[in-house]
Formats: C-alpha cells, sequence, structure tokens
C-alpha cells in the first residue's frame, strides 16, 4: 500500500514536472517568435521602406495632404527606427526626383520632409521671375501647380559638395532650401515608391502628436468611405 502511494506521489511529481517543461516550451517559443518579428521589423523599417504620411500642401498637386507613402530606403539610408543613428549608403538623388529627408532645422528637431531635388552638388541654382536656372539655363518644370511668380528673385547659390537644393512643387507654399538652405546627402532617408491610402482630411490632423485625431479621421473614413481618394490609391512614383 505504502509503495503505491509513493510510486502515485511519484508519477504526479513525475507529471508536474513535464507540465512545467510544456509551459517553458510554449513560452520561450512565443518569445523566439515575437523577437524575430522585431528583428523582421528593425530590418524592414531600418534598411527596405518605411511609411509616411504627408501633413502639409507643399509638393501639390503630386502628392496631397492625407496621401500615405510607402517609401524606399534601398542605396540611401539604413538606421535603427526609433533612434538616431543612422548611416548613408550608396546611392545619389538625381535632379527632379522626389526625396523623403531630414530637414536641416534643429530647433525643430530635424523633421522629415517631402520635396523635389533641383540642385546638384556643384550646381550654380538661381531665380528669375520665378523660373529656375540651373548654370544659366531654365529648368522644365511640368510638375509645378501654378505658374511662376514674376516677382520672385532669388540666389544665385552655388551648391557645394555632398549637398543638395530642394524645392516643393507647391512653390508658393513650400519652406524649403530657399529659405533654410541645402540638404546634406546623409540627411537623405528614401524616395516614395507609392500611395497606399489617401485620406480627404485637414492638414493638423496629420501633423505629430495628434493621435487622437487621425484614429477618429481612420474611423470616421471606414464609416464614409467617400473620404478617401480611390483613385489616388496605388500609385507609382
Amino acid at each position: 500500500m505504502k509503495a503505491d502511494v509513493e510510486e502515485a506521489a511519484a508519477l504526479e511529481k513525475t507529471k508536474k514536472e513535464q507540465r512545467a517543461a510544456t509551459a517553458n516550451e510554449r513560452i520561450w517559443r512565443e518569445v523566439v517568435s515575437w523577437f524575430w518579428v522585431i528583428v523582421a521589423f528593425l530590418i524592414i523599417e531600418g534598411m527596405l521602406v518605411q511609411a509616411r504620411v504627408i501633413p502639409s500642401g507643399s509638393m501639390e498637386q503630386t502628392v496631397l495632404i492625407g496621401d500615405h507613402l510607402i517609401v524606399s530606403r534601398i542605396g540611401y539610408d539604413a538606421g535603427i527606427p526609433f533612434t538616431p543613428w543612422h548611416v548613408p549608403l550608396w546611392r545619389a538623388p538625381k535632379r527632379q526626383q522626389i526625396i523623403v529627408f531630414r530637414a536641416p532645422l534643429p530647433e525643430q528637431g530635424y523633421p522629415d520632409f517631402i520635396k523635389r531635388v533641383i540642385g546638384l552638388p556643384g550646381d550654380t541654382l538661381d531665380i528669375r521671375q520665378g523660373v529656375v536656372f540651373i548654370n544659366g539655363k531654365p529648368l522644365d518644370e511640368p510638375y509645378r501647380n501654378e505658374p511662376p511668380n514674376p516677382a520672385e528673385n532669388r540666389g544665385p547659390w552655388k551648391i557645394p559638395p555632398g549637398q543638395y537644393f530642394m524645392m516643393g512643387d507647391n512653390r508658393e507654399n513650400s519652406y524649403d532650401s530657399r529659405y533654410w538652405g541645402f540638404v546634406p546627402r546623409e540627411n537623405i532617408i528614401g524616395t516614395p515608391l507609392l500611395i497606399y491610402m489617401s485620406i480627404n482630411a485637414p492638414e493638423e490632423v496629420w501633423e505629430p502628436g495628434h493621435i487622437g485625431e487621425r484614429l477618429g479621421t481612420y474611423l470616421a473614413a471606414l464609416i464614409h468611405p467617400g473620404e478617401v481618394r480611390w483613385r489616388r490609391l496605388f500609385h507609382i512614383f
């Protein structure tokens, strides 16, 4: 009888140990799974692509307020998400290419801007009656959403090595290199690939810190799908 009790106790102990081992294995598998999810996110976000939303009208009509973009970092920049650490890579932007970059505005925390590359390293750029001249020749700009402003005369600027001159397509409503200067190559993040969502909503909704308003906008778009600019979805740059 005593032997039976001891055997039953030993069996129960073994079962408890097995259950504990199985639970530990499940927890470990879950930890490992989340570890690889985080690693994949860091690789994708830090080296391949990022999501961006347009908060201002400086690139209208090319890019609208509320356009949600997938931005390619491939060849331009690599870094660790949510940290200031990053390294520039081998690709250099071309003239008139749309680029996402860290604006050289330290007092504003180097915000991300999206503009068009107008001047390349070594160029001499000036603006005569609203028309951009590169090395003495007028630049053809079919993407502008308004005619040149004859009252605008600026420059000339000689663009240093490793620096770029950025301007918005909506010239009359763009805070760009005309006001704060050149963009260093190391500030360039990438170039937009496509628009994956576009919602017609006020500018302030998309500005940093307005999380509640943004969530409300997404909810409203579900209830009222007419707020979505369907024709802009999956537009490729």
